[in-house]
């Protein structure tokens, strides 16, 4: 059954992260715009800090740095905050910007189509709790679905006998008790490394079953202090201050992911760093991964859990059977086997009326300039798009940057000073050549074995090969003519935005 199409409005957007949340904050502060819808599948605002509810869940990056330029926040009890405290945080930013007037939860974006002769893109939603489909048309539409959405599918044989709860970390699940239970931790995607010492005084024994070690770094959640926190809520200029050194501070990491002699010697350091740390703790890990430990590795001296490599092969209805023959006791499967990258899989239709997928076979990568445009898909932009993902820093930063860029691309639209605006052809091509030159000179060239290459073609559209300095610098002076950071003898004219100015 279709309900009737839901009444035009200027912008749409999907996802209601971080990402989604920014954007329609600063569509009140710069425009003053309210006519605005923002869907996501989940039933509340939120994004990752709503789906992921496990045992011990909390922020990687340092609290100072874990808030938006616009709305700082200086509550934060401590220096990695709390799941709770990050999903607080983000709430409250909507509420007080009234993007939460704006939301609809249990949506799903299914299809978005290009319409030359209205120019408006006509999108087609589905309401997760009846099933029934509504269109909508809007001006702007901006993908804010963010990177890790949907969980790796577990499909292993025998999954379906399982007796006992199987969940994945960002689908937990608060009926599920594991008091003295026999649990078995499939992967060792991040979250596990928060999951395990949140969990193992509870449970009877943990196995977890790890395919690819990591480098563990050693770090401690402090608390923040109450006085600490007056301060940085009541001293002038205190958290701005605190904020860019840490900016600073996280950003002396970019170095060691380039292929330089002082990015390998940077490498190297920190590989030894992780490497004492796990001999001195415990005896694993092998991989140029960081994650940062706040107490996993001093978890596997304890008597309760069992660290694994043998591969699981299948699943019985009480046990889990290795490769090696080992059958294990499980009373419940906790998955931490990270997601499939799987957010660009929409059908969305271009003014030629071919798909994104179309288009970027024929460009041989998933691609949108600065993260953000494609050409042939007017007034349509992403906040974290393709190669938007860094290794070492706040990824709040490249949010902020992107929804900057995207604010300044549409002023003219929101100005009815032109209906619709596009990435021209020329700066598209002239990016895909920097970005792969740039690439190569990282250590996340096609060479990687890690997810951020896509198996298909061969190439990284996952990270971002340039430094933060350079991202805001490129998102923040889109009408001028910039150097390229490859060559300071070669202009590069970031004027990409071509108006097509249809209303005077």
């Amino acid at each position: 059954m279709a309900l009737p199409s839901k009444p035009a409005t200027t912008v749409i957007i999907i996802g209601a992260g971080f990402s989604g949340v920014a954007m329609g904050c600063q569509l009140k502060r710069n425009y003053d715009l309210e006519d605005y819808c923002i869907y996501d599948r989940c039933s509340g605002i939120g994004g990752t800090w709503w789906s992921n509810r496990y045992p011990g869940c909390s922020v990687d990056i340092p609290a100072i740095s874990y808030s938006l330029s616009f709305a700082k926040n200086p509550s934060f009890t401590k220096l990695f905050p709390q799941q709770s405290e990050a999903l607080d945080y983000i709430s409250d930013v909507a509420r007080t910007y009234g993007v939460n007037r704006q939301f609809v939860g249990n949506v799903e974006w299914k299809c978005a189509t290009w319409k030359e002769d209205t120019e408006t893109w006509l999108l087609q939603f589905e309401d997760l709790q009846t099933g029934r489909h509504f269109t909508q048309a809007c001006r702007i539409l901006i993908s804010a679905v963010g990177g890790v959405v949907n969980p790796h599918p577990f499909t292993m044989p025998g999954v379906e006998t399982f007796r006992g709860p199987i969940v994945h970390t960002a689908q937990w699940r608060s009926d599920i008790d594991l008091r003295y239970k026999h649990v078995a931790v499939i992967g060792n995607g991040s979250s596990f490394v928060q999951l395990v010492p949140a969990i193992i005084d509870e449970v009877k024994t943990i196995t977890h079953f790890m395919r690819t070690p990591h480098y563990l770094v050693p770090t401690k959640n402090h608390d923040i202090p109450p006085l600490w926190r007056r301060l940085l809520c009541y001293v002038p200029g205190l958290l701005w201050l605190l904020r860019a050194l840490m900016f600073l501070y996280m950003e002396t990491a970019w170095p060691q992911f380039n292929k330089t002699r002082w990015g390998s010697r940077a490498r190297q350091k920190s590989v030894q760093r992780s490497l004492n740390y796990v001999q001195s703790t415990a005896p694993h890990s092998k991989s140029w991964r960081r994650v940062f430990d706040q107490g996993y590795l001093p978890c596997l001296q304890r008597d309760n859990i069992r660290l694994t490599d043998d591969p699981v092969v299948e699943i019985l209805p009480t046990s889990i059977r290795t490769q090696s023959g080992d059958q294990i006791s499980t009373d419940v499967i906790i998955l931490a086997t990270g997601f499939s990258l799987t957010q660009y899989d929409t059908p969305l239709y271009s003014r030629e009326g071919i798909s994104r997928q179309q288009h970027w076979q024929e460009l041989g990568s998933r691609l949108a300039f600065e993260s953000v445009a494609m050409h042939g898909f007017p007034n349509f932009f992403y906040i974290l798009g393709p190669n938007s993902g860094r290794a070492h820093t706040s990824t709040l930063f490249s949010i902020e940057n992107h929804v900057d860029l995207v604010i300044s691309v549409i002023a003219p639209i929101i100005q009815n000073k032109a209906s619709a605006v596009e990435l021209d052809a020329n700066s598209e091509r002239k990016y895909y050549s920097l970005l792969r030159a740039a690439l190569q000179n990282t250590v996340h060239d096609e060479t990687c074995s890690s997810y951020f290459v896509d198996k298909k073609t061969g190439t990284n559209w996952f990270s971002y090969p340039w430094s933060s300095l350079w991202q805001w610098i490129s998102t923040h002076w889109v009408r001028a003519e910039l150097i390229s950071p490859e060559d300071p003898h070669v202009l590069f004219d970031l004027q990409l935005m071509r108006c097509q100015n249809r209303i005077s």
